[in-house]
């Protein structure tokens, strides 16, 4: 191998794991202090959450008013996500059935932020795999911005940098992985990090149907 090319090589190189580093750094809530978290809310309450417009994985157009009346758990994610999508769904999906009847309250939502290649179709057989009533959207990129922005949720897309990589649908994305509660009346209550067991959110969601009901 020529010396230019184990220079290329190692440029390449260190472009990935840089990328790779501020993907973890950014996007993962394990690199997230628990005053970061705090950070989220202000003496007014909760600085996220608010209207959105989607197409859910039905086809059909949908906007946060469709679920006013009920609590909203909302996960951002991407129907390629090899592990922390998945794992959290279905902490979400089994937090859902802990909580019963009390359960039926409570709309889960996942919102792609993927919408290039997480069609409704698509979303429609992997939101199939986890709680019935989970409900999959999507929509057009701009639509996937301003929904991710009102929840302050982070996202990016990652590409090999390699210039003589070929174009490839191949990529993954970099997101921010927390759980969003919002209320029946559209209000913003907490923001759940990841990591959480499904005991342990079915708990504290009930925490807030409870204090809604009295």
């Amino acid at each position: 191998m020529s010396k230019f090319r184990i220079a290329v090589f190692f440029v390449v190189l260190g472009t990935l794991i840089a990328g790779y580093a501020v993907s973890r750094l950014y996007f993962d809530d394990d690199a997230v202090s628990e005053d970061n978290q705090a950070a989220s809310f202000s003496a007014a309450g909760p600085s996220f959450g608010g209207p959105f417009s989607l197409i859910d994985h039905s086809g059909k157009a949908v906007t946060d008013k469709d679920f006013s009346g009920s609590f909203m758990l909302v996960f951002f994610g991407y129907t390629s996500c090899p592990d922390v999508c998945p794992t959290e769904l279905k902490v979400i999906s089994d937090a859902m059935d802990i909580l019963g009847e009390a359960g039926k309250k409570v709309q889960p939502l996942f919102i792609t932020v993927d919408p290039e290649r997480d069609t409704p179709e698509v979303l429609a057989g992997y939101v199939g795999a986890f709680h019935p009533r989970l409900i999959g959207l999507t929509g057009s990129a701009k639509q996937i911005e301003a929904a991710a922005g009102v929840f302050k949720a982070g996202y990016v897309k990652l590409e090999d940098p390699s210039p003589t990589k070929e174009k490839s649908s191949e990529y993954f994305m970099g997101h921010s992985s927390s759980t969003y509660l919002i209320g029946p009346d559209g209000k913003a209550l907490f923001t759940f990090p990841r990591g959480l067991g499904p005991e342990e959110l079915a708990k504290e969601v009930g925490k807030f149907i409870a204090a809604a009901a009295k």
